[in-house]
């Protein structure tokens, strides 16, 4: 415990002590755009004495949102509007992190707490969803099997959300590969 409270530096950054904010998923986001929620949300984390503030899951393309309430990073729109967070967060002394994600085959499902369950119909404001291959998640609609091609579009797109992210001011980027999301899909047959 003594070291919890201690700065870090890691790469040139420090962060005033190691009690980090983990991603908490807020699927209060319209067309992937962070509002004053999302500000209010990580800066009193910040105020509140975090030394790092990781966003919620950012998806890298509209596709790779979990929900369709779900914060983006995918055009520079959202740059604008995560950039006010970062600000915030900063002016409270934290350093601020965006995770970075695409959720595949669990993408365009309905937020926790609606009535609603499994996959978001595409009338109602969901999409078809994509991942290793066309394997459903339990619950939720099958997705389209990706081709060779199409991967390396996802591999520019979080390539592309990590200049934005650097563009909108954040300190750190973190890849989310993990939870059965896209990237985590290909560890499994």
């Amino acid at each position: 415990m003594p070291h919890l409270l201690q700065p870090l530096s890691l790469r040139g950054v420090t962060a005033r002590n190691r009690a980090w904010l983990a991603p908490m998923c807020q699927y209060s986001s319209v067309d992937g755009l962070v509002d004053d929620w999302h500000v209010v949300h990580l800066g009193s984390r910040a105020v509140g004495g975090f030394g790092l503030v990781m966003t919620e899951a950012a998806a890298v393309v509209p596709e790779g949102r979990i929900t369709p309430h779900d914060a983006g990073l995918w055009n520079h729109e959202h740059v604008v509007a995560w950039s006010r967070v970062v600000r915030a967060v900063h002016a409270a002394g934290a350093l601020a992190g965006v995770q970075l994600a695409h959720a595949g085959r669990k993408a365009s499902t309905h937020r926790p707490w609606a009535t609603s369950r499994g996959s978001v119909a595409l009338d109602d404001g969901g999409w078809a969803t994509f991942a290793p291959s066309a394997v459903a998640f339990p619950g939720l609609a099958e997705p389209r099997a990706l081709t060779v091609a199409e991967i390396g579009v996802v591999v520019e797109a979080f390539a592309d959300g990590a200049r934005r992210a650097d563009a909108a001011g954040f300190d750190r980027v973190q890849v989310h590969a993990a939870h059965g999301y896209l990237l985590h899909q290909f560890l499994s047959p």
